[in-house]
């Protein structure tokens, strides 16, 4: 199916999105650091809470990879900082560590001169590929899996510097939409944020969906019939179990912003509800908590539009951030940027030294 035909029907989500689906084979690999230490990488499973008894039946145990520096195992009494990295719509953690080429940008990084940190890296792939990091009874509440089961996990059974000075979050696409919402609402556990090509920052309108995607979503009457869908709808279903949850419509437990052709105001509102450019207001006070905010987003990227909005009304308050614009397009430089920027930032922006 031609995707230019399914930006149209599909709508607005599936247009921010779709560069995602293509991240992969777009990511250039930095060159390798010569000298770079190697890094321990280690595969674990974290329960939430949080998740548990989601409508959509997703684990609730969630597969969560853990980046330890080259020095952790020889020195056991030092304690680190922490960074979560959070992925994009239709990838899981796998495919997230392959497309910013993990370990070898962590490993380029502190051979570069990034002081050593963790790397946490959550899988946040859901029954429709994505969970937008939100809190909603039908994915499961994933912004307080981020924001509390995970860093209490890691806390636990890590040497952690465990406070929020020495916590950074940062997220690409999807992770960027859920850095921003995150980093709103819980500046109370996080001490630095980086969000990358942010997706889904503002409110949009009911013309995301054509007649037949309608007709196509309406005639769901069970979870395997939506997972055959194309590419754009499941964004769409992705977002409405976000956005727009309902316990009593079974079998998928979401409400359409269209119905028998129709817009739904009330849907229209709780998506808007969600949008950070929305909401970005009420958490002033929270966002002048941090160290430090970036933002950073490709030329030829369309996400740059609504990222550069953000970074406006941020100084537009007077809070403290920087806002880049590099060439490239959604995913081409994520590696790049990850390794020569984003862990930079958190080097020189978390606290590194425990509280005497």
């Amino acid at each position: 199916m031609d995707k230019r035909r399914w930006i149209a029907g599909a709508g607005w989500l599936a247009a921010l999105l779709m560069p995602a689906a293509q991240a992969q084979v777009q990511t250039q690999v930095p060159a390798v650091v010569s000298g770079a230490k190697p890094v321990t990488v280690q595969r674990i499973k974290v329960h939430s809470p949080a998740i548990d008894g989601n409508l959509e039946g997703d684990s609730a145990d969630r597969d969560v990879i853990v980046v330890l520096p080259p020095d952790y195992a020889t020195s056991p009494r030092k304690r680190y900082p922490v960074v979560y990295a959070l992925h994009g719509y239709s990838i899981g953690v796998e495919q997230w560590i392959k497309e910013i080429h993990v370990p070898q940008v962590v490993e380029g990084a502190f051979a570069l001169g990034a002081q050593p940190l963790i790397l946490v890296l959550p899988d946040s792939k859901t029954l429709h590929n994505g969970s937008m990091y939100s809190s909603s009874p039908t994915t499961g509440d994933f912004e307080r899996f981020v924001s509390h089961d995970l860093v209490a996990y890691i806390d636990a059974h890590y040497r952690t510097l465990a406070r929020r000075e020495s916590r950074g979050l940062a997220g690409h696409s999807m992770g960027g939409y859920g850095a921003s919402r995150i980093g709103m609402k819980h500046a109370d556990v996080f001490g630095a944020v980086y969000m990358m090509s942010p997706c889904c920052l503002s409110a949009r309108d009911a013309s995301m969906l054509d007649e037949a995607a309608v007709r196509q979503l309406e005639g769901l009457n069970t979870r395997e019939a939506a997972t055959t869908l194309p590419w754009g709808l499941r964004a769409t279903l992705a977002a409405a179990a976000a956005w727009s949850p309902n316990p009593k419509a079974s079998p998928l437990y979401l409400d359409l912003p269209i119905k028998d052709g129709k817009q739904q105001p009330e849907v229209l509102a709780k998506w808007a509800a969600n949008a950070p450019l929305a909401f970005v207001d009420q958490y002033i006070g929270a966002l002048r908590r941090y160290r430090a905010i970036a933002i950073d987003v490709g030329d030829k990227d369309g996400l740059r539009f609504d990222a550069q909005k953000l970074h406006e009304t941020l100084d537009r308050y007077g809070v403290t951030n920087s806002f880049t614009l590099y060439p490239g397009d959604h995913t081409s430089a994520i590696a790049d940027r990850f390794q020569n920027y984003v862990l930079p930032f958190f080097s020189e922006n978390l606290t590194f030294a425990s509280k005497r």
